[in-house]
């Protein structure tokens, strides 16, 4: 295991501009290899519930997750960044996750099954 360097905290901001970062809980519904990523990545379709409904994304999450382990798995997203072309993929939400001790990509998900479409608060 490789120490990272610690990650100073970012300014202070205030409750107002935390609400508009739009985080909620999703589902995998489908997950697929992405090989024309330029690095290894994994397509998501997570559904958000019936507000949001179904968002698509692709992660660079394959040291830890294949698509097989991660259909069913509740996620945690922020679904109100603008979208963003990868390739001839359009990403619509962005998976959070933290990094391990090699940097690599570890999901936050709740630790009990929670109704699509929660917000984070």
């Amino acid at each position: 295991m490789t120490d990272q360097p610690p990650t100073p905290p970012t300014p202070e901001i205030t409750f107002d501009e935390f609400l508009a970062v739009d985080i909620r809980v999703g589902t995998v519904v489908r997950a697929e290899e992405f090989p024309e990523a330029r690095r290894p990545a994994i397509k998501l379709w997570i559904d958000f519930g019936k507000d949001i409904g179904e968002r698509k994304t692709s992660a660079q999450i394959t040291r830890h997750y294949t698509p097989e382990t991660l259909v069913g798995r509740q996620v945690a997203g922020v679904v109100n960044f603008p979208k963003k072309q990868i390739g001839k993929f359009m990403s619509e939400v962005l998976v959070l996750g933290f990094p391990d001790d090699d940097g690599e990509v570890v999901l936050l998900h709740p630790d009990l099954q929670v109704p699509n479409g929660g917000r984070m608060f």
